[in-house]
């Protein structure tokens, strides 16, 4: 790979190249090894779930393929390398979406600051996804075996992640660039007064840019992300626990396999209004066999694709599509024939001066069981103040 996106470099720009490369060897190498070291680590399948749903509304309708073309702040959660395009200005990006109903709400916040020599960036992220109103039936049957609806109470379930992004470009030529960037994540996680969670872990990506192309690498969960649970159960609910031969939980620990993110774009000029841009992404996880594409244990990889059409960088209409799954199909009665299904997603967007705003329809779960939801978010370029001469 290193050797075709050498090729891709003018005679000029070879020696320059080179140097920036010799300086990535030893952060692939350290990727390297701790894929292979955590490759045989017990971890826990679909861990902290809830940062695979995704940030902002252009992203979402894009289906997640963001890993090369995400241009705004959002892009602490897609690809934190992409934050080093951001400059002169700081930038806000809000998003909210609901699902169940509304009694699953998922938050998104981001801000994003130049650094003054605008070669470095820094972002901060906040995701909450939080289920209310969930019935507690625990204490419903009473020792004497008789039910008492009174008993029943309800509790809430939120999961918070705290995101610090840094990006630093390199300019390679005049239209090539490569950035880096990191994140490091802090999780908490509680579940009503019974149980909390605290984690935390890191990423490490990469963007090389061209004049119409661009190619993105993230690696997340690179060391692993771990989540430290502990509980506190009153006497009553242990004694249920007890009864019923359920197990009472102790201190435990659940561990996040890295994954890897790979895409490319391309935007195609079609003439001067209009633009299509084009996204393909590969998600590869390494917690074992998954329903994906390709699905071997413990690698399992899964495809996404996202369009954007533009007009003028003012009106964009996306699309998108990912999930792909086999299911059972449903006009099959013997219930044997299974059928590749996907999830599909839609949006438009709107920028007048310093603000865009982004709406999608997606998707949460996948075809044959849909859970969609409208997806607002909001984008704000902040006006640095001038120094007074």
């Amino acid at each position: 790979m290193l050797k075709r996106m050498r090729g891709m470099l003018c005679p000029g720009t070879v020696k320059l190249y080179t140097s920036q490369m010799t300086k990535i060897y030893p952060f692939l190498t350290i990727i390297g090894l701790l894929l292979g070291l955590t490759a045989s680590a017990q971890f826990t399948k679909y861990s902290n779930e809830f940062l695979n749903i995704g940030a902002g509304a252009r992203g979402m309708a894009m289906a997640g393929a963001q890993s090369a073309s995400v241009s705004d702040g959002t892009a602490g959660y897609w690809n934190p390398a992409a934050l080093a395009n951001i400059r002169d200005k700081p930038q806000i990006s809000l998003m909210h979406a609901e699902y169940y109903a509304g009694i699953g709400k998922y938050d998104f916040a981001n801000l994003v600051l130049p650094l003054k020599d605008n070669k470095r960036t820094i972002g901060l992220t906040l995701l909450r996804f939080a289920v209310d109103d969930i019935p507690n039936t625990i204490l419903l049957v009473q020792p004497d075996g008789t039910v008492n609806f009174d008993n029943i109470t309800t509790f809430s379930s939120a999961d918070y992640a705290f995101i610090f992004s840094l990006a630093q470009k390199a300019d390679l030529s005049r239209n090539r660039r490569l950035n880096f960037g990191v994140n490091a994540k802090v999780i908490y996680r509680k579940a009503g007064d019974f149980a909390t969670a605290w984690g935390f872990g890191f990423d490490a990506a990469a963007l090389l840019s061209g004049k119409r192309w661009k190619l993105g690498v993230i690696a997340k969960d690179v060391t692993t992300t771990f989540n430290a649970w502990s509980f506190s159960l009153s006497e009553a609910i242990r004694q249920v626990f007890y009864e019923t031969q359920n197990e009472i939980p102790g201190k435990s620990t659940e561990l996040t396999a890295p994954q890897l993110l790979v895409g490319g774009s391309y935007n195609f000029r079609i003439n001067k209004k209009v633009s299509l841009l084009v996204e393909g992404d590969l998600n590869v996880t390494f917690d074992g066999k998954r329903n994906t594409v390709i699905s071997t244990n413990p690698v399992s990889i899964d495809p996404k694709l996202g369009l954007e059409l533009s007009f003028k960088d003012v009106f964009f209409v996306r699309g998108g599509i990912n999930n792909f799954q086999k299911a059972l199909d449903d006009k099959d009665t013997t219930n044997h024939k299974k059928i590749w299904i996907y999830q599909p997603s839609v949006g438009a967007g709107f920028k007048v001066g310093d603000v865009q705003i982004d709406y999608a329809f997606t998707n949460l779960a996948n075809q044959s069981y849909p859970l969609y939801t409208h997806v607002f978010s909001l984008r704000l370029d902040l006006k640095r103040k001038e120094k007074k001469k």
